[in-house]
C-alpha cells in the first residue's frame, strides 16, 4: 500500500543530490569576500584599499544576480545567500570603515552615526526581501545599499587621494553616513536598471559612449565615481520633489 509520505525520503534524496548552483554563488562568494578584505584593511589603517575593497564588491554583486538570471540559476538559496553577503559588504564593511576613519574621536556621536547606517542597511535588506513579489522592478524604495555604500566609500577614497585625514572632515563623514542610512529606510524612488536587456540590440552611438565613460572614470577614478553615487543618491530627492511638485499642481476634483 502507498501511503501519502511514501515518496517523501524520495524527493528529500533528490533535494540534497541537485545541490547550489555554482556559477553565480562564485561572484557572490567573491563579493562576501572583498566585503571582509574591506574590514581587515580598515583594521590595519588601510583606508583606501578598504573602500576600494567595497566599490570592487558592487561590481561582483550586480554580476551575480545578471548572471544568475542569463544562465537560468536564480535559486532560493543564491537569494538569501546574496543578501547576506550584501549585509557584510554595504552594511558592517562601511559602517566599520566610516567609524576608524573619521568617526571614532566623536564618542557616541560617532558609532551611534555608524550603527544608524549599518541598521539602515539591514532593514532596507529585509524590507527588499519581503517585498521582491509586489514591488515595481523598475525602482527601488529607497537607496540601494550597495550605493548607500558607495557613498561612504567614495567620501573615504577621495580624501585620502588628496591627503585629507578623516578627523579633519568628521562632521562631513558624520554627515554623509547619516545621510546614507537614512535614505537607505526612506520611501525614495531610486531608477534600478533592471529593465535593461543586456540580449536586446542597441544603437551604434551607445558603444563610443559606454567607452567615453571609461575613459571618464579612469581619469580620476575615486573622485569620478563619488560623484556619480552623489548625484545617484540626491536622485531619489529630486523626483520626489518634482512628484510632489506635479501633485500640488494638478487640479482637485470638486466634492459634491
Amino acid at each position: 500500500m502507498v501511503t501519502p509520505n511514501s515518496h517523501k525520503p524520495l524527493i528529500d534524496a533528490r533535494l540534497r543530490r541537485r545541490g547550489i548552483y555554482l556559477l553565480p554563488n562564485l561572484f557572490t562568494t567573491a563579493a562576501l569576500f572583498a566585503g571582509f578584505f574591506s574590514i581587515v584593511q580598515a583594521m590595519n589603517g588601510r583606508y583606501e584599499t578598504a573602500a576600494i575593497a567595497i566599490f570592487i564588491a558592487m561590481v561582483l554583486d550586480g554580476l551575480d544576480g545578471r548572471v544568475a538570471r542569463l544562465t537560468h540559476t536564480q535559486s532560493a538559496f543564491g537569494a538569501e545567500y546574496d543578501s547576506l553577503s550584501d549585509m557584510v559588504s554595504f552594511g558592517v564593511a562601511p559602517a566599520l570603515v566610516i567609524y576608524v576613519w573619521a568617526l571614532k574621536g566623536m564618542g557616541k556621536l560617532g558609532w551611534i552615526a555608524a550603527f544608524v547606517y549599518c541598521a539602515g542597511a539591514a532593514l532596507r535588506l529585509a524590507r527588499f526581501n519581503t517585498q521582491l513579489e509586489v514591488a515595481d522592478k523598475r525602482y527601488f524604495q529607497g537607496l540601494p545599499s550597495p550605493a548607500a555604500a558607495a557613498l561612504i566609500a567614495g567620501l573615504v577614497w577621495v580624501m585620502n587621494d588628496y591627503g585629507i585625514e578623516g578627523a579633519d572632515i568628521r562632521w562631513i563623514a558624520w554627515s554623509v553616513t547619516l545621510f546614507a542610512g537614512l535614505t537607505m529606510v526612506s520611501n525614495m524612488r531610486y531608477y534600478s536598471g533592471k529593465d535593461i536587456n543586456l540580449r536586446r540590440s542597441v544603437p551604434f552611438a551607445v558603444i563610443p559612449l559606454i567607452a567615453l565613460g571609461y575613459i571618464l572614470i579612469s581619469t580620476d577614478p575615486a573622485m569620478v565615481l563619488f560623484i556619480i553615487f552623489i548625484i545617484y543618491g540626491l536622485s531619489g530627492y529630486v523626483v520626489s520633489l518634482m512628484h510632489h511638485l506635479k501633485s500640488s499642481k494638478s487640479p482637485k476634483s470638486p466634492t459634491p
